[in-house]
């Protein structure tokens, strides 16, 4: 019987973990418009100041948010983006948007992880600065993460886009990657950020499940 009460309560417990609500607030702080994308979620355009408020499902997993520059969209929200643009102002799900694009990632807790799984991925480019704060109280498990870099300004100039920063990562015509590969340019000068695929002992942090975040544009 006493196993069968700790099982319940083991069961009650990832349920109400699994539950907790979760909100992002996504803020643009740059001099000029960033049209700001989610998966799940929709788009939206934010001007200096402006913010939008995502709030992922409990258990959501294989998320992101990234922010699209020098956009424009029709009255039926169709159109274009020098960077990472999907063809309309809501980005259809799967459609991660075209490279170069700086993107957050995160799951919310899962049965088997009770805690929140976050990171800043270069894998896919750079065009936008962005942080990424707790903003609940946390008892200091989690930390502030960010990409502040000048990396467009400081981009190779065979790597250079339109308005971002190529990774060979993705575009593997402009050099090598891994560990050691010129896909260090973006780990140098963002140190908590992905730069290649399985850089995930210096690149994926946590947070209790139920924190409440920040996610700032420059």
């Amino acid at each position: 019987m006493a196993l069968l009460y700790a099982s319940i309560f083991t069961l009650l417990l990832s349920y109400i973990t699994l539950t907790h609500a979760t909100t992002i607030n996504v803020v643009n702080n740059c001099a000029y418009p960033v049209w700001a994308a989610a998966d799940p979620g929709s788009g939206k355009r934010l001007n200096k100041g402006d913010s939008w408020v995502v709030s992922p499902q409990p258990g959501t997993k294989m998320a992101r948010i990234w922010g699209r520059t020098g956009c424009s969209f029709d009255g039926n929200g169709n159109g274009n983006c020098q960077t990472g643009g999907c063809g309309k102002l809501d980005c259809d799900p799967g459609h991660w948007g075209d490279n170069p694009k700086t993107v957050f990632e995160y799951t919310l807790a899962q049965p088997n992880n009770p805690t929140d799984t976050l990171d800043i991925s270069l894998i896919e480019g750079f065009n936008i600065p962005i942080t990424f704060t707790p903003t609940s109280n946390t008892g200091g498990k989690c930390r502030q993460i960010s990409c502040r870099a000048d990396i467009n300004g400081q981009c190779p100039q065979k790597w250079k886009a339109p308005h971002g920063c190529s990774n060979p990562c993705t575009k593997m015509e402009l050099g090598s990657c891994g560990p050691n590969g010129d896909n260090k340019f973006f780990k140098q000068r963002c140190p908590d950020a992905y730069s290649f695929p399985k850089d995930d002992q210096t690149s994926t942090f946590s947070c209790p499940s139920g924190t409440n975040y920040k996610l700032t544009f420059c």
